[in-house]
Parts: C-alpha cells; sequence; structure tokens
C-alpha cells in the first residue's frame, strides 16, 4: 500500500475535509496548500499526483495527534524513530492508536470489524521495537484491513 492510498483510506475513515487535512499537515511542521492535498488523494494515474513521501506522512500523522489529543505539554522533543520499508506500517499503526487514544480492546474490536480476529500477544508484538524477540512486521494486509475496520467503525 502507498502512502497516497492510506492517506486517502485514513481521510475518508475520519471523514476529513481538505481544509482540515491542510490544518493537520501545518499541526506536523510541514505546510501544503489545498490543491497539494488534492494532488496527494489522486490516483497514481491521474493528471496531477503527487507521491506523499514517508517524511510528509509521518508529519501527517504527527498532526493528527496533535489535532485529536491536543499540544504535548513537555518541552522534550519526541524520539526520533529511524524508518525502514520493514517498520512503516508498525509506526503508522503506533501513531494511529496514539491519535485515536484507543486501547488493546478498541484496536481489537477495529480489526474484528475489518474482517481478522487479532489476540492480544500478536496486536502487543506489532508494537514491539524491532530488535525485540517477540517483534512482529504489520504487513500491508493488516494495515488495510485496519482501515477498513476503522471506516466502519467510525462512520457508523
Amino acid at each position: 500500500m502507498t502512502n497516497n492510498d492510506f492517506l486517502r483510506r485514513l481521510r475518508y475513515a475520519l471523514n476529513l475535509k481538505d481544509n482540515v487535512t491542510v490544518q493537520i499537515f501545518k499541526k506536523g511542521g510541514l505546510t501544503v496548500t489545498k490543491e497539494d492535498v488534492v494532488n496527494y488523494l489522486k490516483k497514481d494515474i491521474d493528471e496531477g499526483f503527487k507521491k506523499l513521501s514517508n517524511a510528509d506522512l509521518m508529519s501527517f500523522l504527527d498532526g493528527l495527534i496533535t489535532f485529536k489529543r491536543g499540544e504535548k505539554k513537555e518541552e522534550s522533543p519526541a524520539p526520533k524513530i529511524k524508518i525502514t520499508k520493514n517498520n512503516l506500517n508498525n509506526i503508522l499503526l503506533r501513531k494511529l492508536r496514539i491519535a485515536l487514544a484507543f486501547k488493546s480492546y478498541d484496536m481489537i474490536e477495529v480489526f474484528k470489524l475489518g474482517g481478522v480476529d487479532i489476540s492480544e500477544a500478536e496486536l502487543n508484538a506489532l508494537f514491539r521495537s524491532e530488535d525485540h524477540r517477540n517483534y512482529k512486521e504489520c504487513g500491508d494486509k493488516y494495515i488495510r484491513v485496519f482501515l477498513k475496520g476503522l471506516i466502519e467503525y467510525c462512520r457508523d
């Protein structure tokens, strides 16, 4: 799944309008225009398509956390996480969990709504650090199922 697909599905699930999406990017420290957002949401075969980089997507998710939960009161900066091809989906899932203030049972419910039964141990393995022995890589299937369940969870 591409970053643009992720943004498109998340935006639909949370029912975010273009101007709100621009504000969220701004809260994440990235200045984009409404036209940029529209171009991010286009399919890659459409004219004007603009590829969303990993750094821009992380800025959006950081902005979503701030938008949903408020400004951080601590002065210490958030730890920098090295993004690799293998851990990108795990980071996306972790940031969504923080932004939406989900507990484990909420995450499990969303996965069930998406069509996958996941145990709490499996869920916790997705949130572990890469060097932990019980770490499990989050594949595209889990992200798709989670976003599908999130649509059911948030829009019904």
